[in-house]
């Protein structure tokens, strides 16, 4: 038996998709209206109000589906009930860039990263490089701006 990968995330990633599943479960029935009032105007093959909504349809049955599987496969966790002295998931870390300039990071899953907040995902070149790394470890890493290098010199769970 094929085993489930579970997705880390924080409380609040798991809620920004509970929040997006609910909005696009409310949106079926709209789908299903437009449907049936596009069907009532005759001839589906010529119909553009049909074939958007039955399009539309299948997105958001796409999207829903795939909410519904992260969701399943959701493992919350909450990072000030974590230490280590390794950065690990949810480990906010300072690090010091090429210019000695520090730079603030948390490590978060895929779906909640966003780089101009400070959070990264452990799936990105930078969260890869990071994890498992200690204060004063330096890190180089290749990612879309180029190379780069840190070091790493603070680890917190906050």
């Amino acid at each position: 038996m094929a085993s489930i990968e579970k997705l880390p995330m924080l409380a609040e990633g798991y809620e920004r998709l509970i929040t997006e599943l609910r909005a696009f479960r409310e949106e079926r029935p709209k789908i299903v209206d437009a449907i049936e009032e596009a069907r009532a105007h005759g001839d589906l093959s010529e119909n553009a109000e049909y074939h958007a909504a039955k399009e539309r349809q299948g997105q958001v049955e796409m999207s829903i589906s795939d909410l519904e599987d992260k969701v399943s496969r959701a493992q919350l966790v909450d990072p000030t009930t974590l230490s280590s002295d390794r950065i690990i998931f949810g480990a906010t870390v300072t690090l010091l860039d090429d210019d000695e300039k520090p730079v603030r990071y948390q490590i978060v899953g895929p779906y909640e990263a966003d780089a101009k907040v400070g959070r990264i995902s452990y799936a990105s070149p930078l969260g890869k490089a990071l994890i498992g790394r200690r204060v004063e470890d330096e890190i180089e890493v290749t990612v879309p701006a180029g190379d780069r290098s840190y070091l790493v010199q603070k680890i917190e769970f906050i």
